[in-house]
């Protein structure tokens, strides 16, 4: 038997029209956040980031691929993992619908991660993706946006993510066990798949010069997570008790 409030039609117009004006709110919030995003300062990027992608080396202006804005989801896959993280999996399932609107709205988008761009091509036909997704492996651009870190700021606890020091639950030894069933799952140790961190960035180019514009991590990304949107209106809500999502071709096996 259920133990939710039952009501009548009338009732559930009644509440829903008062959640309607909670909903109107939240949405103008959004709009006015949106604005302040697009506030920010921009900041020029110098320094010479190269890419591996499937055409070749790039650098940080060619992503754009003749578009004036770029979109970067940084997706956790280290060096040393052996599979992308489940949870950044589930994120970018979602990006092959919509980056071709995005595309022919002058806004590329791609994802960057620090592994070989091999482990990368491998994966992504695992997974049937089609968006771009260049490797960052010879370079600091991970490391410069704060979502990887070495094993010695690891060690000496110098990481600083999601705009604090030592904040996140990454960080906390021993390891959450969520933590250790993630890095199991890509086929490393929790502190090896604890060094690259979900994150995505925005930036514009204007008269050949690529300006940073936004960076966001962490629960920030939830808004891009598009099966927490959809469960977020769900009668259940996310009704979690622990880590339920799988690799979109694991379901079938497991």
């Amino acid at each position: 038997m259920t133990t939710h409030p039952i009501g009548t039609r009338e009732q559930w117009l009644a509440a829903r029209r008062a959640l309607l004006d909670a909903e109107k709110a939240h949405t103008r919030h959004g709009d006015e956040l949106a604005r302040q995003r697009q506030a920010l300062p921009w900041v020029r990027v110098d320094k010479a980031y190269r890419f591996d992608t499937d055409q070749g080396s790039a650098s940080l202006a060619d992503l754009f691929k003749g578009r004036s804005q770029l979109l970067v989801y940084h997706f956790m896959f280290g060096p040393d993992y052996k599979a992308g993280c489940p949870s950044c999996s589930s994120i970018a399932d979602g990006f092959a619908g919509f980056a071709v609107h995005l595309a022919h709205h002058d806004v590329m988008l791609t994802a960057v991660s620090r592994a070989p761009l091999d482990k990368l091509q491998t994966y992504k036909r695992r997974m049937g993706w089609t968006f771009p997704w260049a490797s960052s492996a010879s370079g600091d651009f991970n490391f410069d946006f704060n979502v990887s870190f070495t094993e010695a700021q690891q060690r000496d606890g110098d990481i600083e993510y999601n705009y604090a020091r030592n904040s996140h639950a990454m960080d906390v030894s021993p390891a959450p066990e969520p933590v250790a069933q993630f890095a199991a799952t890509c086929g490393t140790d929790a502190a090896t798949y604890s060094r690259d961190r979900p994150g995505m960035s925005a930036f514009v180019l204007e008269d050949d010069v690529v300006y940073h514009t936004y960076s966001t991590y962490a629960r920030g990304v939830d808004a891009l997570w598009g099966i927490y949107q959809w469960l977020d209106r769900a009668p259940k809500g996310r009704n979690e008790t622990g880590i339920w999502w799988r690799r979109h071709d694991e379901y079938e096996r497991s």
